[in-house]
């Protein structure tokens, strides 16, 4: 049975981020689905595989390349700068939000 994390996640769906570790590494792309049951993130171009389709009515068949997830924890969030940062919390008219803690600015 597999851990199931249920703290606060530090990427969401449209970040911009860059992978830190493993064959991917130093890749930058947008955070197009984030799985928090699994702790995983999918990222466009990162992670690629290749996926053999049938043609059916709606779709021709083919070879196509699919976004596999990639752990939360080979991520890391680009702030406005263009710089990779840590993630903070903090309020703001009674609301909380994140921050880059290298910059300070509200993300």
């Amino acid at each position: 049975m597999s851990k199931v994390y249920k703290g606060k996640l530090h990427i969401k769906k449209g970040d911009r981020v860059r992978v830190i570790a493993g064959a991917y590494k130093g890749t930058e792309g947008e955070v197009l689905e984030v799985q928090p049951s699994k702790y995983r993130a999918i990222v466009e171009n990162v992670n690629l595989a290749t996926k053999h389709a049938k043609p059916t009515q709606e779709q021709a068949g083919g070879i196509r390349e699919i976004n596999n997830p990639i752990h939360l924890s080979n991520l890391q969030l680009i702030d406005k700068s263009g710089e990779v940062t840590r993630v903070g919390r903090r309020v703001e008219d009674g609301k909380l939000v994140r921050y880059a803690k290298k910059s300070g600015e509200t993300i």
